[in-house]
């Protein structure tokens, strides 16, 4: 064999090499792998009746990974004791149930995964797989079937826990506070529907909670609550719609304390409009006090003058049903120095009142120390009045457009509790021009007054606002523009204010209407009827 055909042989020879390996080698590009994983097999099988055991293995066609099972896994009727599923932060071609609970005898229960199962390469998701089996001879098969709305807002809150309890001899309605359900399910992140499935035949209450710690029952300070308003009996072809509430809290008063000299700290919790502060001590004739409403925090201040030399002080709080006596140890602590703020500063609405407020309770005002001279130098008349609990005096004055407003109020013009006076204080606050902004007009049709007319931001928080108590069109005048949603509010006991629902007394909340959102332009009006439709 010549050197040439040596040569030739021996690249061919390699040629054949890299040719294999490239066979071997990933092929780059493709179509990416969208299927889910396939279930071939549970030990026992799905839909199992006589289950004894506490161990259940679920195989999967590929490797398989679990994520968010504490918030996806949702098991019915719930367990005291929850099961140990693995794998968690690993893959596997396996998911293994423990069950170290003790299950009830003929009793059927649903696994329900949520979106916790995907394939590990890709994250294709295995949705809403469900394992279920039996303690007795057959698998329960009646559901229950609704939809969860907030009735205060556009949209619910996510993860929604929807339950029933089975009304027996051993059923009362604390029981929500105490026990779990009998049956429950969950809305998850996707969907505001409900489905509760494997039930048995009886009579059930329904309920849904936005169950914050996630033990199934509720807390009434952090927890959302809906329910029907009767009892349901299973089987049933209804579909329920369940309104989800935030109940007003029951009144709590808490120990009181001295937060600063002559200051005393009173923390609650619920509402404080009917809260009273009755001072049980001997006090001087010469004795004053103030209470004023913390602006961020539950609280309630309680002011006094003069310091008093004594070790404590005794009081008595009532709040309607609610009454307890504290002391309160008196120790020495520095005073609270005297501020003083305007607001709105910088620019101010043609309707929006100006307001004066201090970090001590006011004690007097002198009027004829307080000028507002627009900017032609033309004095304006105001009117002031004084709201107490929030410490602040209220302005009112005609504003024009494009108009500057100097408020100037001279030494002595405020004195608070202490005595203290405010040196010279000087504000300047400015209108915009009358087209900078927009106006609407809504028509009312097949309402009940009184109502509360709302415009919202996209989160629900209110930006104008009217109250109506007969048949009228609604006018919104100098609006900033924007886009609004609509909300109205029925206030059936007609106390100006949306009042939200309590469950043990059985009480839904007050009937709220939404409607689609409305864009307001400068310089441009807009009317819109809005047709209601009753329940």
């Amino acid at each position: 064999m010549n050197k040439t055909l040596s040569n030739f042989i021996f690249i061919v020879f390699i040629a054949l090499i890299f040719i294999n390996c490239a066979n071997r080698a990933t092929p780059q590009g493709g179509e990416k792998d969208i299927t889910p994983p396939k279930i071939v097999g549970s030990e026992p099988e799905n839909y199992s009746t006589n289950f004894a055991g506490k161990t259940i293995k679920i195989y999967f066609d590929e490797y398989i990974k679990i994520k968010d099972i504490q918030k996806q896994l949702i098991i019915s009727p719930p367990m005291k004791t929850q099961p140990e599923i693995t794998p968690l932060g690993g893959a596997s071609k396996f998911i293994t149930i423990k069950i170290y609970d003790t299950l009830q005898p003929n009793t059927t229960y649903a696994f329900n995964f949520g979106n916790s199962i995907s394939d590990n390469n890709e994250s294709n998701p295995f949705p809403y797989f469900r394992y279920v089996f039996s303690t007795g001879d057959y698998i329960d098969s009646l559901t229950v079937n609704g939809k969860i709305f907030d009735a205060l807002n556009r949209k619910p809150d996510t993860f929604v826990s929807v339950g029933l309890y089975e009304v027996d001899s051993t059923f009362n309605d604390s029981i929500i506070y105490k026990e779990n359900p009998k049956y429950i399910t969950n809305t998850l992140d996707s969907v505001s529907t409900f489905s509760i499935e494997n039930i048995k035949a009886g009579t059930y209450m329904l309920y849904a909670l936005k169950d914050v710690n996630v033990d199934n029952k509720f807390q009434q300070k952090t927890d959302k609550i809906a329910f029907h308003n009767e009892y349901i009996t299973v089987p049933t072809n209804t579909f329920y719609d369940l309104k989800l509430f935030s109940e007003n809290l029951d009144f709590k008063a808490f120990r009181p304390q001295l937060v600063a000299s002559e200051k005393i700290a009173f923390g609650y919790e619920g509402d404080y409009e009917n809260m009273k502060i009755t001072l049980l001590s001997e006090v001087p004739e010469d004795f004053n006090y103030s209470i004023t409403k913390d602006v961020k925090s539950d609280s309630l201040y309680y002011w006094y003058s003069p310091k008093l030399e004594v070790d404590s002080l005794n009081f008595k709080v009532s709040n309607n049903d609610f009454e307890k006596e504290f002391s309160v140890k008196m120790r020495s602590l520095k005073p609270d120095s005297l501020t003083i703020k305007a607001t709105p500063a910088g620019s101010i609405g043609y309707d929006e009142d100006l307001k004066i407020t201090a970090s001590i309770p006011f004690k007097t005002f002198d009027d004829s120390k307080m000028t507002i001279m627009s900017k032609d130098s033309t004095m304006v008349n105001f009117t002031s009045s004084f709201d107490t609990i929030n410490n602040s005096y209220v302005f009112n004055f005609k504003k024009t457009e494009e108009n500057v407003y100097e408020i100037k109020v001279l030494p002595e013009g405020f004195t608070d509790l202490f005595g203290n006076k405010n040196d010279t204080l000087k504000y300047t606050i400015r209108t915009k021009k009358e087209s900078d902004f927009g106006y609407a007009r809504f028509n009312l049709v097949n309402t009940k007054y009184p109502i509360i007319f709302q415009l919202t931001n996209d989160k629900g928080d209110v930006k104008f606002e009217q109250y109506s108590e007969k048949p009228e069109p609604i006018d919104f005048l100098n609006l900033v523009p924007a886009k609004y949603f609509i909300r109205v509010i029925w206030d059936t006991n007609g106390n100006k204010k949306f009042d939200s629902g309590n469950y043990l007394k059985k009480i839904q909340p007050e009937k709220v209407s939404l409607f689609d959102e409305v864009e307001i332009r400068a310089d441009w009006g807009t009317t819109e009827t809005l047709e209601f439709i009753e329940e």
